[in-house]
């Protein structure tokens, strides 16, 4: 798993409650790959570096350098389908083209419906007096919105019984609408998914108390 430098390992930069760099995470966890950790503290603005910059035109986290091949990649489902594809292990995605669909369905209603509302950036535009209210708003009708998908596809994960690309947008999710005080009781079925997943060694590892960038007082 995670490890602190190398030479021919990947890299990840990273924030450890970046909900995009967890879903990275876990993926190298499940695909048993182990890395380097390059944190870069959001609250700091390190994000906003000229030599970042260079490396995530955006500013966002993450950023994944395959040593291998010396090149650098972005954007988090990018990422997850370029490990999946070039990786042995678990696969993170069904081999039917239908099925493949629909669990790239459930992702982007999280990455790209779900999360991006409640990004770092967005809040602090916001502002302080109306953050929580706006995050807890649009992670409750968007948890409504993939709870009547996973009606549909859910097993004992997102899709059936089998570890998916949308398991990992899932668990990072989830702990958002909690630390924005969303009532998921009222998402039994998320909650239920979320509980069984949080319990594998390759989740735990990839949770922000575990990174080590995760400031003492939130471990």
């Amino acid at each position: 798993m995670a490890t602190h430098t190398t030479a021919d390992k990947p890299v990840l930069y990273t924030y450890f409650r970046s909900s995009c760099s967890w879903r990275v995470r876990i993926a190298l966890n499940l695909k048993k790959i182990d890395y380097e950790v390059r944190p870069i503290n959001l609250l700091k603005g390190e994000q906003r570096s000229e030599e970042y910059l260079k490396i995530q035109p955006f500013g966002f986290v993450p950023a994944y350098i395959d040593n291998k091949t010396g090149q650098t990649l972005i954007q988090s489902v990018s990422i997850l389908e370029y490990i999946d594809e070039t990786q042995p292990g678990h696969s993170l995605l069904p081999k039917n083209p239908l099925e493949r669909a629909t669990v790239r369905a459930l992702v982007q209603a999280v990455a790209a419906d779900i999360q991006p509302v409640t990004n770092l950036r967005i809040l602090k535009y916001v502002g302080d007096e109306k953050k929580a209210e706006w995050a807890k708003h649009f992670l409750a009708e968007g948890f409504k919105a993939l709870e009547a998908m996973l009606q549909k596809t859910a097993g004992v994960y997102s899709f059936g019984d089998s570890i998916t690309m949308a398991d990992l947008a899932l668990v990072p999710q989830v702990y958002n609408g909690v630390r924005f005080g969303v009532d998921m009781s009222a998402f039994p079925i998320i909650s239920r998914i979320n509980s069984t997943l949080s319990e594998l060694p390759e989740f735990k590892a990839a949770h922000p108390t575990q990174q080590i960038d995760c400031p003492a007082d939130l471990r």
